[in-house]
């Protein structure tokens, strides 16, 4: 008789759920250093280039307005995609929020403004969820039917009711919405003041410092704060509760979870209508906070770039939040600044790729560290040989940078298990 030994790994030694290979997550602390790392590389950036907007206050407000709609389509591709539906739709659900978000937010107040856009995109998220969940209709071509739809319903729809009558006598058009009333915007009175002081001043690091903070506490909009809080509930339903559980296991291994008496076809349906709801509020934000108008096409792709900032934070409400705020700075940058400061932000991607480049080297990955490094040296000759970039690629820069951080982030991404895979009841017997 033959006897197999086993044993129980040591704790260092044991995966982390969540990931591969035995890799473990980021502790707070780490992304609290990774965090003042990538401060002093900006500042050291300011200081060099003369970029003094980099990291100015009015950098990084616009920032944190442009990162949150993003993040609140990131996160409810989370939800769904948690318990296994893909949800490609997010950027239709966004236009139904931007949509119902303006009308409703013009034709009474803008906080039934921003319930209206929450309904709107739940409709399209129950949409999505009787297509994909009960019908069985492949995730993807669900998705882009929604998005076709919406598009072509708030058209229609934005002709019928946006310019006519009163409508069209405040300003209302076929392709924009009358303007609707702000929704309050708060700032911590004495320290938004002392840190616009300091970063008057310019000092190296200090002074950066200072201008981020000042950009979190300076008219800072209500529902930005509403957004924050959502990250943080959405981190404690799903990891921290029993209804959470049940919902990551419909996207792991629903076959598994049907055995243990979970309704996955319930479970499915709240993740992919929540989902449509986040979805709702982020295009209601749009709509609401950033420009107070209904305009066609306002969206621009951010329920996509929700959908890249949710696989960059790894299916993750930290990650997603990191992830988003990059994409929002990029985008705020690109609005802001013009040319002059993403041509300094040149020199900050040379530094990064050539430390990948290093880390691939010395990982042995000499394929990957070696068109890291080619990279950078191209990008580091642009760099030297110009003043300023393109108009053209100042207007990508959003896209080129959700493009290279997905390419850099690939091999450590782990999606649930059963994301996007048809499930029928029973199907394990």
């Amino acid at each position: 008789m033959t006897v197999t030994a086993t044993s129980t790994p040591p704790p260092a030694a044991r995966k982390v759920s969540g990931g591969k290979g035995g890799r473990t997550r980021l502790s707070f602390p780490v992304v609290l250093l990774i965090i003042a790392g990538v401060l002093l590389a900006l500042s050291a950036v300011r200081a060099i280039t003369g970029a003094q907007d980099v990291t100015s206050a009015g950098q990084i407000s616009a920032a944190l307005a442009m990162a949150v709609p993003i993040g609140l389509a990131g996160l409810g591709g989370l939800w769904s995609e948690r318990a296994g539906v893909v949800n490609i739709g997010l950027e239709g659900m966004m236009i139904l929020g931007t949509f119902f978000g303006a009308w409703a937010g013009w034709q009474t107040n803008p906080w039934l403004g921003v319930l209206a856009g929450v309904v709107g995109g739940m409709l399209g998220g129950l949409l999505h969820a009787v297509a994909t969940v009960t019908f069985g209709v492949d995730h993807i071509i669900s998705g882009i039917a929604i998005n076709i739809l919406a598009l072509g319903f708030t058209t229609y729809f934005a002709k019928l009711w946006f310019n006519s009558g009163d409508a069209a006598v405040k300003g209302g058009s076929p392709k924009q919405s009358p303007p609707a009333d702000d929704i309050t915007s708060v700032t911590i009175p004495g320290l938004s003041d002392w840190l616009h002081t300091v970063e008057k001043h310019h000092w190296f690091f200090v002074s950066d410092l200072a201008g981020v903070l000042g950009g979190l506490v300076t008219n800072v909009s209500l529902l930005t704060i509403v957004a924050v809080i959502l990250f943080a509930v959405t981190f404690f339903v799903l990891w921290k509760t029993a209804f959470g559980l049940r919902l990551r296991s419909c996207g792991e291994n629903p076959v598994a979870a049907e055995s243990l008496g979970v309704n996955v076809y319930t479970y499915k349906y709240i993740a992919v209508i929540v989902s449509g709801g986040m979805a709702g509020l982020g295009g209601a934000f749009l709509s609401l906070v950033t420009s107070h108008i209904y305009n066609e096409g306002q969206t621009g792709g951010r329920g996509y770039i929700g959908l890249a900032a949710m696989i960059f934070g790894n299916w993750r409400p930290g990650g997603l939040a990191m992830g988003a705020g990059l994409f929002g700075f990029a985008d705020a940058l690109q609005l802001r600044n013009g040319g002059e400061s993403v041509h300094a932000l040149l020199l900050l991607l040379v530094v990064a790729l050539a430390g990948i480049a290093a880390w691939k080297l010395y990982r042995k990955s000499f394929v990957q560290g070696a068109v890291s490094a080619v990279v950078a040296a191209a990008i580091l000759v642009w760099y030297l040989a110009t003043d300023t970039v393109p108009t053209e690629f100042v207007s990508a820069t959003p896209y080129v940078v959700t493009l290279l951080v997905l390419s850099l982030s690939a091999q450590r991404l782990r999606m649930p298990k059963a994301d996007g895979m048809r499930y029928r009841k029973g199907q394990g017997k």
